[in-house]
């Protein structure tokens, strides 16, 4: 806990709250380029705790994911139509793309051609994604936690509270689910709630008596969730001095907001690693696929490492549905909310909610960072 307070006042003092930049011999030593070693040991330890990896698979891994992510929209781009979705599949290393059983033999070898490995499926990612939007227009029960198009399942899944399955609202639900595409349903332990706690890349920031963590500098300011505060409501860092105020909020329907930054704070393109690995740069934002390990920063239970399970999802929390969605099998707790998720040196996205906790296992989902940055015209600041 002391490692990490400390770790929070320095980076805190030097990336946000100061008038002057820390000494070089205060300075926290900078990241390794993604051209320089694997990963930092941090990195490779927390993969190895989270993910039960050796070393040497964990840096055999990230670098399979390198390779996937660039291959994923090259092979999105060769399927066209017959594109029905893609993921990493960590037994093999690769990158696994679907197509349609109608996708010509040109269209197939082309897609092979960029490296990845191919399965044939029913349904496109066109189609799949139409599904979900018609789900999307339904209004669902408590008893439904989330929603998603799963390219590798080839159908909506839908997951509902183990509990409630048998709740007459979950049924009639589940029922208008069917009828408007392909679903698949499992089961969850328990509802979804936001990590907000009473009091945001991971350092802690105030709202009110709400303290929630940073996302990720942008140029004037931050991202984070929207569930954190309302549009107008005025910010604090973690040394309680004003920062600025909440430019804009979206919850329910999406979970982001932005901050701008002032009174002497600055951005920096910087996550912390909390002492667990050393804190990472940001040098864009380009999208990890389903299947590779992603890691989280967050106030309350700093550095944590796990999946990408699924994409596009909508989660159904008490105050509303919150629609594309990314879930993880990463764990969070109240705190943690719109904080940094990054995949190497890309960002990826702020944390919303999940269920579960860091001492006994929890899923989480995060809005991507790159729907934020269109959504309100905002840069990512990268190194």
């Amino acid at each position: 806990m002391r490692t990490g307070l400390a770790s929070l006042l320095l980076l805190g003092t030097w990336a946000t709250a100061g008038t002057m930049p820390a000494s070089a011999a205060d300075a926290p030593e900078p990241p390794a380029r993604s051209s320089d070693a694997p990963a930092s040991v941090g990195l490779l330890d927390a993969m190895q705790r989270d993910l039960g990896l050796t070393k040497a698979q964990a840096e055999a891994r990230l670098a399979a994911e390198k390779a996937a992510t660039a291959v994923e929209p090259k092979a999105r781009r060769a399927a066209g139509a017959s594109y029905g979705g893609s993921w990493f599949d960590a037994g093999s290393g690769k990158l696994t793309v679907a197509v349609t059983a109608g996708a010509t033999d040109a269209v197939v070898d082309a897609v092979r051609e960029t490296g990845a490995s191919i399965r044939t499926v029913k349904h496109s990612a066109r189609q799949l994604d139409a599904a979900k939007a018609r789900i999307d227009k339904l209004s669902a029960p408590k008893g439904v936690s989330s929603w998603h198009v799963d390219p590798e399942a080839g159908s909506v899944v839908v997951s509902v509270v183990s509990a409630q399955r048998a709740d007459n609202d979950v049924q009639e639900f589940l029922a208008r689910a069917r009828a408007a595409g392909p679903v698949t349903v499992e089961k969850s332990a328990e509802a979804p709630r936001t990590f907000a706690a009473g009091t945001v890349g991971g350092d802690p920031y105030y709202t009110g008596n709400v303290r929630c963590s940073i996302g990720f500098s942008v140029h004037g300011g931050f991202v984070t969730a929207g569930h954190c505060g309302r549009a107008g409501a005025g910010v604090s860092g973690w040394d309680r001095s004003y920062i600025g105020n909440f430019q804009g909020s979206s919850f329910p329907e999406n979970d982001y907001a932005w901050v701008n930054v002032g009174s002497g704070w600055w951005t920096v393109p910087v996550v912390l690693g909390w002492g667990t690995v050393p804190d990472r740069l940001v040098r864009g934002s380009a999208e990890a696929p389903v299947g590779a390990s992603i890691c989280r920063s967050g106030s309350t239970t700093h550095w944590h490492c796990g999946t990408v399970l699924g994409k596009n999802q909508t989660v159904n929390y008490s105050q509303g549905a919150v629609h594309q969605m990314t879930k993880t099998s990463v764990c969070a707790e109240p705190g943690d909310s719109g904080g940094s998720y990054i995949s190497g040196d890309q960002a990826q996205g702020v944390t919303s909610g999940g269920s579960g906790n860091c001492s006994s296992g929890g899923q989480t989902w995060y809005q991507p960072i790159n729907e934020i940055l269109n959504r309100y015209g905002l840069t990512l600041h990268t190194a």
